[in-house]
C-alpha cells in the first residue's frame, strides 16, 4: 500500500470516528433539550413567577428565587464586567511588554477551568465562614470570580485583533492613549468583548454549586444580602430530589426558563456577532 493511500484511510478514519462523536454529542444534547422542553412546558404556569415556595400539595412558585438569583447575578456582573473589561485592557495594551502579563494570562485562562465548587468553597472560606453565616454578597462574590476570567480573556484577545494601523492613526491626529483605546479600540473590538459578557453571564446563569456554598438558599422572600439568599438553582437542585410531585413539577418549570434563559444569551451574541461583522 502507498504511503499517499495509507494516508487517505486514515484520514477517512479520523473524519468518520469525528463526525460519529459529533453526532453522539448532539444526540444526547437533543435529548436532554426535548427532555427538559416536554416537561417544562407542561409544568410552566404563571403562578411560578408570582407566588412564593408553598407546603407541598398547595400551590406555590419561586418567585422570590428568581428575584434573588437575579439580584446575586446583577450584583456579579457590576463588579465582575467592568474589572474584567480593564483587566483584559491591561494585558492587551498597557502590560502587552511586561513579562507579568503572560503568566496573569496564563493565570487567567487556569482560573477558566477551575470547577465552580472549588470557587464556592473557597468564598466559603473566606466570606461565609467570617461573616457567621450564609449570605448574598457571597454568592455574588463566587459568580463575578467565574465571570472574571472570561470577560479578561475574551477582552485581551478581541482588542489584540484590532489592527495597530487604526491606534497609528489615531496617534497621528494628537489623540492620547486612553482616547484611543476608548475611542478606536474598545469600539472596533465592541462585538466581541460583548459577547464574552453575554457567553460569561450565560455560564454563570446556571450556576449551583458555588451559590450551595455561599448565598444557600431560602423559602422566604427576603432579599437582605447579610443572609442566605433564595436562588433559582439551588431551588431546582432541592425541588428535583424532593419526593413530592408538586415540587417536582416546579423544578422543571424553572429549569425550562432558566434553560430558554440561556439559550437566548448565546443565540443574542451569535447575532450580534454577526450584525457587527456585516457593519
Amino acid at each position: 500500500m502507498s504511503y499517499l493511500k495509507r494516508r487517505k484511510i486514515i484520514n477517512i478514519l479520523a473524519l468518520t470516528i469525528s463526525t460519529l462523536c459529533a453526532a453522539l454529542g448532539l444526540i444526547l444534547l437533543f435529548i436532554i433539550l426535548f427532555d427538559v422542553l416536554k416537561e417544562g412546558m407542561e409544568s410552566l404556569s404563571f403562578s411560578i413567577f408570582t407566588k412564593d415556595p408553598a407546603p407541598p400539595g398547595r400551590e406555590g412558585g419561586l418567585r422570590c428565587a428568581f428575584l434573588g438569583q437575579g439580584l446575586i447575578t446583577l450584583i456579579a456582573a457590576l463588579v465582575g464586567v467592568p474589572i474584567g473589561v480593564l483587566g483584559g485592557t491591561f494585558l492587551a495594551e498597557y502590560g502587552k511588554d511586561m513579562k507579568l502579563t503572560k503568566f496573569l494570562g496564563r493565570l487567567s485562562d487556569m482560573a477558566m477551568s477551575v470547577p465552580s465548587i472549588v470557587i464556592g468553597a473557597f468564598v466559603y472560606a473566606v466570606l461565609v465562614l467570617p461573616l457567621g453565616g450564609f449570605n448574598g454578597w457571597a454568592g455574588a462574590a463566587a459568580l463575578a470570580i467565574i465571570i472574571l476570567p472570561i470577560i479578561v480573556r475574551t477582552t485581551a484577545d478581541m482588542m489584540s485583533l484590532v489592527p495597530a494601523a487604526l491606534r497609528e492613526a489615531a496617534f497621528a491626529l494628537g489623540a492620547s492613549y486612553h482616547k484611543v483605546i476608548v475611542s478606536v479600540v474598545w469600539r472596533s473590538a465592541m462585538s466581541g468583548i460583548l459577547t464574552g459578557i453575554l457567553l460569561a453571564l450565560a455560564r454563570v446563569a446556571g450556576e449551583t454549586a458555588p451559590l450551595l456554598f455561599t448565598s444557600f438558599n431560602s423559602n422566604h422572600f427576603q432579599l437582605n444580602l447579610n443572609q442566605a439568599v433564595p436562588s433559582l438553582t439551588v431551588s431546582i437542585y432541592q425541588y428535583a430530589a424532593s419526593p413530592y410531585e408538586s415540587w417536582v413539577k416546579l423544578a422543571w418549570a424553572a429549569a425550562f426558563v432558566i434553560t430558554v434563559l440561556v439559550l437566548f444569551l448565546n443565540i443574542l451574541g451569535r447575532v450580534v456577532v454577526r450584525l457587527r461583522t456585516k457593519n
